[in-house]
Formats: structure tokens, C-alpha cells, sequence
């Protein structure tokens, strides 16, 4: 009789072992499922780049040079037509600098499209330079955006014009 109430006994706590592993592994799957991975959103990512091109214009608006060139990575490429890529932020600040004190008042960015992952982001765009109320310039650029401590920094900034070479 010991013998046969010991074996019912331990089958009894297998039970209860086994019930509660399948429970713990329910809850577990079911946490599992109620923290979900945010999923990178492209449209998300479009308006942010949006925001950071106003931000762009505001600073060349106010012939802010620093401002523009902190927009950029600190290992960014400016590539304009007709000259030799600029690296890193500090040449960028000069380069942006040289552009402003040549009369250029303010910059017209359009977005087209991007397309990318949630730490790479690729831009086409449309680009027009104003002195003053004239349109002095008019181009097609394209711009890699890299996410750097949570914000969106251009890493790759090449244009060139629309018109046709003199």
C-alpha cells in the first residue's frame, strides 16, 4: 500500500511539473506575441527626411552654414557638378559657406521618392537655388540618409543641373 501511494504521489506532482511547463510556455508565446518588434514604416521615414530638407532650407535661409553642415554625418560626401567630393563635416560647413557668400539666398528642395531599410534611406529629388526671388539654379539630386543616434544625417549628398553643359 505504501508503495502503491507513493507512485500515485509521484505521478500526481508529474502532473502538476508538466501542467505548469505548458503553462509557462503558453504565457511565455502569448508575452511573445504582445511585444511585437516595431516594424520600419517608409512613410515614417519619408516625413522625417521631409522635415530634415525644411530644416535644411531654414538654415540656408538664415545663410547658416554650421547648421546645414550638422545635418550631415561627420564622414558625409557633398558631391556637387563640376568639382571634386567634399569629405567630412567641417569641409561641407566651408563648401556650404563659399555657396551662401556667392549670393545664393535660399534653396528649394522637393522629395520624389525614397526607398531603403530603417538605417539607410536613398532620396531623389529636385533642387532649385534662388537669389533673392530668382531661380538661379535648377537640378535633380540624389541623397543617402543614414540614422545616426535616432535622427536621419545625410551621409551621401550628390546633384547636379538640369541644364545642359555650356
Amino acid at each position: 500500500m505504501k508503495n502503491s501511494t507513493k507512485f500515485l504521489t509521484l505521478i500526481a506532482v508529474t502532473l502538476l511539473l508538466v501542467s505548469s511547463i505548458s503553462s509557462c510556455n503558453k504565457k511565455a508565446e502569448e508575452t511573445k506575441d504582445a511585444v511585437t518588434e516595431p516594424t520600419f514604416n517608409l512613410a515614417t521615414a519619408k516625413a522625417e527626411i521631409e522635415a530634415a530638407n525644411g530644416e535644411f532650407k531654414v538654415f540656408f535661409a538664415a545663410a547658416d552654414s554650421i547648421g546645414i553642415a550638422n545635418l550631415y554625418t561627420r564622414d558625409a560626401k557633398f558631391m556637387n557638378n563640376g568639382a571634386p567630393a567634399v569629405i567630412g563635416r567641417k569641409n561641407i560647413q566651408s563648401a556650404l559657406s563659399g555657396i551662401i557668400k556667392s549670393g545664393i539666398t535660399s534653396v528649394n528642395l522637393i522629395t520624389i521618392d525614397v526607398w531603403g531599410t530603417e538605417n539607410l534611406i536613398t532620396e531623389e529629388g529636385e533642387l532649385s537655388l534662388f537669389v533673392d526671388e530668382t531661380v538661379v539654379y535648377q537640378g535633380k539630386y540624389i541623397v543617402l540618409w543614414k540614422k545616426v543616434d535616432g535622427n536621419w544625417r545625410l551621409f551621401r549628398d550628390i546633384f547636379n543641373s538640369n541644364l545642359p553643359a555650356e
